[in-house]
C-alpha cells in the first residue's frame, strides 16, 4: 500500500477514537443522511443490496440515520445538482464526471468479494482481502456460429448495460476501438439496463455477444444459472492476483463519495466506519463485497474517458442557440449585413476566379500542347533569356524547367563547339534571329546538357510577336538527330562489313574447292625436285646445274603449297569470336537494309521478338549477313506470289526442348522449293535462281555451323519456306564465348605420299 494511503488510514483511525468518545451533547433525534446509489438491476435489488450498509452506518453512527436512494444512470447528475444527497455511490466513470463538474470527492473504494470464485488466503484477522479493481467481460456462447475473436464482431448483435455503464459498456468500447471497431457504427448494439438482462439475452440467443462487468458471469455460475464451459471469452486477458474472467485492463472499483454540501465531520466518521466494516458483516455480505479500502487513484478512468471523449471530456459545444435567442435583433441585422457583403464579395471573387481560371486553363492548354510535341520547344526574350520550355527539351538536355527558365540560352546550351573552342555569341543563329527578326533552320548543331555532354540536333528559330506584331523574342524548335546520325553511320559500317565478309566467305568457299586439287601436283613437283637433288648428290648428274635448277623448283613448289594451305585455312571452320548482341538489333539491320526493297516488292516484313529472347551470343556481322541473305532470297522467291500473300516473318523464340537456345526463323509465303532441291540446297553453286551463283546459302550455312548450330529448312510447295537456326541465349553479360570445333589444316597426306 502506498505511503500516502497508510498515512490517510492512520489519520482516519485517530479521528475515529475521538468520534467513539461518548458525548452528551448529541441530539436525541438522529439526523437523516441520504446515500444515492446507482442501480443497474432494479430498485428492489438495489435496496436489498445496499440498505444493510446504511443500517450498519446508522448503528455505528447513532447520531445519524442513513437511507438509500436508488438512482438510474440518467437521474444521477440531476439529483446531485438538486442538493438532496449527502453521500454518493456510483461507478468510477460517473464519479470522474461528477468530480470534475461538481467537485465530488471520494473517501473510500469498494472491495468486491472473491471467495466464491477462487480459493485465497485470508489475512491475520481471518478477513478476505477482496478485489479493489474490476474490468469488462466480452463474452458469447461457445457454439460454432458465434464470433471466435474480437475481429469478428462487425455486424453482430451486441447487448450492453447502458451507455454510461463503465464495466458494462465503456471499457469494452475502448478495447474494441483498439481493434478498429466502433460499437455504435460497426455493430448492432442494444442496451438492456442491467447486467442480468445482458447475460439472459446472450444465453437466449437474442444477442450474439454480451458486455458486462467482472464477477457477473461467476455469480450466474455460482447460482447454477449457466455453465462457464459453455461461455467463450473474447479477447481474454490475464492479470496477476485477479481471478475473474475479463477482456480489458483493470480499473478501480466503485468509490464512496461525498458532495460539496456534505458535513466534514460526517464525511470523516463515515470514512472511518466504512474502513472498519468487517468482511463478514451483514452489510458486506448483503452487498456482496469484502468491505472498503482507502480511495484508489482514478487517473486510469480519466484517461479512458478522455480517449472515448465522454463526459466530462467530450468536445465542448457553445450554446449558440441561447446567444441567438437573447440577441435576435442584433444577430438578424448583422446577418443581413454579412449576407449583403458576402454576396458582393462573392460576386467580385467569382469574376476574379473566372478570369484567373480562364488564364490558367489557357496557360495549361498551351503547356499541354507544348508537352505533347515530340520535338523540344523553348522560347527566349529579346535579351536571350529562356521564358518557357516543354518537357521534350528538358529530356533532351537533362536540364529541368527550373534551371532553364530565366537562364541565358547561349551561356547555358550553346557556349562551346565540339572541338572545345568557345562559340562566339555573334555567330549564334538564335541570337541572329533576335537581332534581324528572320527565321532560320540549322541542319546540324549541338546543345550542351547538364552532365557536360553534348547532343547532336537540328533546330529552327522563328521570331515571336505580340498582338501588335512587335517582336518580343523567338521560338526555337529542336529535334534530336543523334539516333539518325548513329543509324546512318551504322548503315555505312554495315554495308562495308557486309561487303567485306561476303568477299572473304566467297573466296574461302572457292579456294577450299580447288585447293586440294592444286596441292597434289605441287607436292609431286616438290617430291621430284628433291629426288633430282638426291641424284646429283650421288654424282649421277651435273651437280652444279642440277642443284641450282632443282633447288629453285623445290622452293617455288613449297611456296605454292604454303599459299594453298593459307587459302584453305581461310575457308575452313575457325572458332567464332562471339559477343552478346540484341536480336532486335539484328532484325533492325534487316529492316534498315531491306525495308526499301520490301516496299518496292510489295512485301510485308514482320518481326516477332519477345522480351525474354532479347540477347544471344554470336558474331553480329556474320549473323546479320545470314539474316540478310535469307530475307533477300525470300524477297526474290515471292515475285510470282499474289500481292495479298507476300509476307516475310522474322521471329525469335526459346526452344522448348533447349531453354538455353534461341531459335531464329525466317519464313515466307512464297511458292516453296521443288522436291529434291532442299537436300542439296546448302552445297556450293547449287541455286534455284536463273542468275544465281549458288554461294549465298552455302556461306550462310558455314557461318551458322561456325556458331555451333546448323541451318535448317522446311518447305511446303505452294505455302512457303522457313529457314531456322539456333544461337545461345544470353542470361547475363558475363557468359563465356561460344566456340565451335575447328578443322585441322595440317596436310598429312602430302607426308604419306612423300
Amino acid at each position: 500500500m502506498p505511503y500516502n494511503r497508510i498515512i490517510g488510514v492512520m489519520l482516519l483511525l485517530s479521528v475515529s477514537r475521538v468520534a467513539e468518545m461518548p458525548s452528551v451533547a448529541l441530539a436525541a433525534v438522529p439526523l437523516p443522511v441520504t446515500i444515492g446509489v446507482l442501480t443497474h438491476r432494479n430498485t428492489a435489488a438495489t435496496l436489498a443490496r445496499w440498505q444493510p450498509t446504511a443500517d450498519y452506518l446508522s448503528t455505528t453512527l447513532p447520531q445519524y440515520y442513513f437511507c438509500i436512494m436508488p438512482l438510474s444512470f440518467n437521474a444521477v447528475e440531476a439529483t446531485v445538482t438538486s442538493g438532496n444527497l449527502d453521500l454518493l455511490l456510483v461507478n468510477p466513470s460517473l464519479y470522474v464526471m461528477l468530480s470534475t463538474r461538481y467537485r465530488v470527492s471520494r473517501i473510500a473504494t469498494l472491495r468486491t468479494r472473491r471467495q466464491q470464485f477462487t480459493t485465497i488466503a485470508h489475512d491475520q484477522f481471518g478477513r478476505e482481502p477482496g478485489l479493489s479493481r474490476f474490468a469488462s467481460v466480452i463474452f458469447t456462447r461457445a457454439v460454432a456460429d458465434t464470433p471466435q475473436n474480437l475481429a469478428e464482431l462487425r455486424g453482430r448483435k451486441i447487448s450492453a448495460v447502458a451507455a454510461l455503464s463503465l464495466g458494462g459498456f465503456q471499457i469494452a468500447q475502448a478495447v474494441l476501438q483498439q481493434h478498429d471497431i466502433e460499437l455504435k457504427n460497426d455493430t448492432h448494439i442494444t442496451f438492456t439496463g442491467s447486467h442480468d438482462a445482458v447475460v439472459t439475452a446472450v444465453l437466449s440467443g437474442q444477442a450474439d455477444v454480451g458486455i458486462v462487468r467482472t464477477g457477473i458471469l461467476e455469480r450466474f455460475a455460482a447460482d447454477k444459472l449457466l455453465d462457464l464451459q459453455h461461455i467463450r471469452i473474447l479477447g481474454q486477458q490475464f492479470h496477476s492476483n485477479f481471478p475473474l474472467l475479463h477482456s480489458s485492463p483493470l480499473y478501480p472499483e466503485w468509490p464512496f463519495s461525498i458532495l460539496t454540501n456534505t458535513d466534514a465531520t460526517l464525511a470523516q466518521q463515515v470514512a472511518i466506519a466504512l474502513l472498519k466494516m468487517p468482511p463478514d458483516s451483514a452489510a458486506a455480505i448483503a452487498s456482496d463485497n469484502a468491505g472498503w479500502t482507502v480511495p484508489l487513484d482514478y487517473q486510469p478512468v480519466q484517461e479512458l474517458l478522455q480517449t472515448l471523449q465522454l463526459p466530462p471530456y467530450q468536445p465542448s459545444s457553445n450554446s449558440l442557440a441561447n446567444i441567438i435567442i437573447q440577441h435576435w435583433l442584433s444577430v438578424l441585422i448583422a446577418t443581413m449585413i454579412l449576407i449583403i457583403m458576402a454576396t458582393l464579395t462573392g460576386w467580385v471573387f467569382r469574376l476574379n476566379y473566372q478570369l484567373n481560371r480562364a488564364k490558367i486553363q489557357l496557360e495549361q492548354r498551351q503547356q499541354f500542347i507544348l508537352d505533347a510535341v515530340a520535338e523540344g520547344i523553348f522560347g527566349v526574350d529579346l535579351t536571350g533569356r529562356i521564358t518557357f520550355a516543354n518537357r521534350a527539351i528538358e529530356k533532351l538536355t537533362n536540364w529541368s524547367a527550373v534551371d532553364l527558365i530565366g537562364a541565358e540560352e547561349h551561356a547555358l546550351l550553346h557556349h562551346t563547339q565540339t572541338n572545345g573552342e568557345p562559340f562566339r555569341i555573334e555567330y549564334c543563329p538564335i541570337c541572329a534571329t533576335l537581332r534581324d527578326h528572320k527565321a532560320r533552320f540549322i541542319e546540324e548543331d549541338i546543345f550542351w546538357c547538364s552532365d557536360g555532354c553534348w547532343v547532336s540536333i537540328e533546330y529552327s528559330a522563328a521570331p515571336l510577336r505580340d498582338d501588335r506584331a512587335q517582336v518580343i523574342g523567338a521560338v526555337i524548335v529542336v529535334r534530336d538527330i543523334t539516333h539518325r546520325r548513329a543509324l546512318a553511320e551504322r548503315l555505312r559500317q554495315l554495308e562495308i562489313e557486309h561487303s567485306h565478309i561476303t568477299r572473304l566467305t566467297t573466296l574461302g568457299e572457292m579456294v577450299s574447292s580447288i585447293g586440294h586439287e592444286i596441292n597434289q601436283p605441287l607436292t609431286a613437283i616438290a617430291t621430284n625436285a628433291r629426288a633430282c637433288l638426291r641424284l646429283i648428290n650421288t654424282n649421277q648428274a651435273d651437280i652444279t646445274i642440277c642443284q641450282d635448277v632443282l633447288t629453285r623448283i623445290a622452293e617455288q613448289s613449297e611456296r605454292a603449297a604454303e599459299v594453298i594451305r593459307q587459302m584453305r585455312r581461310l575457308g575452313c571452320k575457325q572458332e567464332t569470336q562471339a559477343a552478346p548482341i540484341a536480336v532486335a538489333a539484328l532484325f533492325d539491320t534487316v529492316r534498315v537494309l531491306l525495308g526499301q526493297d520490301a516496299r518496292r516488292a510489295d512485301v510485308t516484313l514482320q518481326f516477332d521478338v519477345t522480351p525474354i529472347t532479347t540477347m544471344v551470343l554470336a558474331q553480329e556481322i556474320q549473323i546479320a549477313q545470314v539474316l540478310l541473305n535469307l530475307t533477300r532470297n525470300a524477297l526474290e522467291a515471292m515475285n510470282e506470289t499474289p500481292n495479298k500473300r507476300r509476307v516475310i516473318l522474322l521471329r525469335a523464340a526459346i526452344r522448348s526442348e533447349q531453354p538455353d537456345q534461341i531459335e531464329l526463323r525466317v519464313a515466307d509465303t512464297g511458292p516453296g522449293l521443288a522436291r529434291g532441291v532442299a537436300q542439296h540446297l546448302f552445297e556450293p553453286f547449287v541455286t534455284t535462281k536463273p542468275n544465281g551463283l549458288g554461294l549465298g546459302l552455302s556461306i550462310s550455312s558455314r557461318i551458322i555451323e561456325a556458331h555451333g548450330s546448323s541451318l535448317q529448312v522446311e518447305t511446303t510447295p505452294g505455302i512457303g519456306t522457313t529457314f531456322s537456326f539456333t544461337l545461345p541465349r544470353v542470361f547475363n553479360t558475363t557468359i563465356p564465348l561460344v566456340s565451335s570445333t575447328a578443322i585441322d589444316t595440317n596436310d598429312s597426306g602430302a607426308k604419306e605420299r612423300l
